[in-house]
C-alpha cells in the first residue's frame, strides 16, 4: 500500500503561490445529513446527502514585507468575495497521483497579528467554500 509524507504542498490563492509561507493546509469537503427516517425504517435512521459544502483551512507563517503575505492576504479580504484557489498534495506537476482540488474560498477572516511573546508569527484561518470544488488529474 503506497504511504506519502506531505513535504511540498502546493496552494495558490487568487493567482499567488503561497506555498512557501504553508505550514499547514487542509481542504475538507462535506455534505449536509439529512434525516428521511420513517415508521418504515423499522427504527432505523435513513438519511440521504444534502447540499454540499467545503472549508479551506491553513497556517501561514506571517511576513509584514512590502507585497508579501500580509498586504496580499489584506487585500483579498477587503473584496469581500470569493477568491480561486487550487491545491495538490505534492508541487509537482498535476497528474493521476498528484490530482489538483480547486474552486473559490471567501476570505472571511485575516488576522494579522496572533501570538505570544516568543511564538514565531503565524496565522491561522479557516475560509468557507463558494461553489463547486472540482478534481482535477491532468
Amino acid at each position: 500500500m503506497p504511504k506519502m509524507v506531505l513535504l511540498a504542498s502546493h496552494l495558490t490563492i487568487a493567482g499567488n503561490d503561497v506555498s512557501d509561507r504553508c505550514a499547514k493546509i487542509e481542504l475538507t469537503a462535506e455534505v449536509e445529513e439529512k434525516d428521511v427516517t420513517t415508521y418504515a425504517s423499522a427504527g432505523w435512521k435513513e438519511v440521504l446527502g444534502g447540499l454540499a459544502s467545503g472549508t479551506l483551512s491553513v497556517r501561514f507563517k506571517q511576513d509584514y514585507a512590502a507585497a508579501e503575505l500580509d498586504a496580499t492576504m489584506w487585500a483579498l479580504f477587503l473584496t469581500r468575495s470569493p477568491q480561486t484557489f487550487a491545491v495538490r498534495a505534492d508541487q509537482a506537476a498535476v497528474g493521476a497521483s498528484n490530482p489538483s482540488y480547486s474552486g473559490q474560498a471567501l476570505v472571511k477572516q485575516w488576522k494579522p497579528l496572533s501570538g505570544n511573546v516568543g511564538d514565531v508569527a503565524e496565522v491561522d484561518v479557516s475560509w468557507p467554500t463558494s461553489g463547486a470544488i472540482t478534481r482535477t488529474t491532468s
